[in-house]
C-alpha cells in the first residue's frame, strides 16, 4: 500500500469527462460505491443521471476555473476520464485537447486540493520518454510526465488498451459504439483469455477507485496492475 492513499474514511471525488464511455463506468463505480459519499461531475453538457449524492457542474472553458473555484474545494480524488482520439487531428489541435486542457484542470485542483489523489486516464503504449514517432504516445507521454510533477499527496497513470462498456456506457463516437456493438459476444472472452490486453469499464472503475482509496506501488499502471486491482 502507498503513502499516498485517501484511507478507510468516506471520499468526496471529482470527475472529468463523466459523459465519455470510460467516465461513464467510473462514475457508476463511484454511485454504487458505499465508500464514496460526494460525487462532483464537471462537464460541458449535463450527464442525465440521477443520484443523491451526485451534483454536476456544466462549464465551458476549460482552460480556466476561476469562475467556480469555490465549487472545486475539500476533494480527495479526482478521476479524469477527459479524452479525444488522435485520428485525423494535427498535432497542435491533440496536443490542445490533450495536454493543456488536462493540465489547466491538474494545476487548479492541485492548488486547491494538496490532499487530493489524482488519477489519469492515458493509454496503452504511451510514450514516457517524448521522443518517439507515435505524435499521441508523445503527446500523452508529456501529459503523463507532467501531471507527476504536480503537488498532489499522489497521482497515478492509468494506461488501459481495449476497454469492454459495461452497464449502459456507451462511445460517443458513432462508428466506435458501431464496433462495439458488432464484436459484443467476444468481448467476456477476450477479457477470460487476454487479461493484459482487455478490460471493462466496470473494472477501470473499480481500480481507480481502489487506487484513491490505498494508493499503488507504482505510478504508472499498465494493463495487468488494473486488471489485477
Amino acid at each position: 500500500m502507498s503513502r499516498d492513499a485517501v484511507g478507510d474514511v468516506p471520499m468526496q471525488v471529482i470527475i472529468f469527462g463523466a459523459t465519455g464511455m470510460v467516465g461513464q463506468g467510473v462514475l457508476r463505480e463511484c454511485l454504487v460505491d458505499a465508500g464514496i459519499d460526494r460525487v462532483l461531475v464537471v462537464g460541458r453538457s449535463p450527464t442525465g443521471v440521477r443520484n443523491a449524492k451526485l451534483t454536476e457542474i456544466i462549464h465551458d472553458d476549460f482552460t480556466n476555473y476561476s469562475a467556480i473555484e469555490s465549487q472545486l474545494t475539500g476533494f480527495d480524488a479526482c478521476f479524469f476520464c477527459l479524452g479525444v482520439s488522435s485520428i485525423g487531428m494535427s498535432e497542435e489541435r491533440y496536443r490542445h485537447l490533450t495536454y493543456d486542457l488536462t493540465l489547466a484542470a491538474a494545476t487548479t485542483l492541485a492548488r486547491l486540493n494538496p490532499q487530493m489523489i489524482f488519477t489519469y486516464v492515458s493509454g496503452a503504449r504511451t510514450d514516457s520518454t517524448e521522443q518517439g514517432s507515435r505524435m499521441w504516445a508523445r503527446v500523452k507521454g508529456k501529459t503523463e510526465n507532467d501531471l507527476l510533477k504536480l503537488p498532489f499527496k499522489g497521482a497515478y497513470m492509468f494506461r488501459p488498451g481495449a476497454i469492454q462498456p459495461l452497464h449502459g456506457a456507451r462511445s460517443k463516437t458513432a462508428w466506435v459504439q458501431a464496433v462495439y456493438a458488432a464484436t459484443w459476444p467476444l468481448w467476456s472472452v477476450l477479457r477470460r483469455i487476454s487479461p493484459r490486453l482487455v478490460t471493462s469499464t466496470e473494472q477501470m472503475g473499480r481500480a481507480m477507485i481502489r487506487v484513491a482509496r490505498e494508493g499503488y506501488p507504482r505510478k504508472v499502471l499498465e494493463m495487468e496492475d488494473i486488471n489485477s486491482l
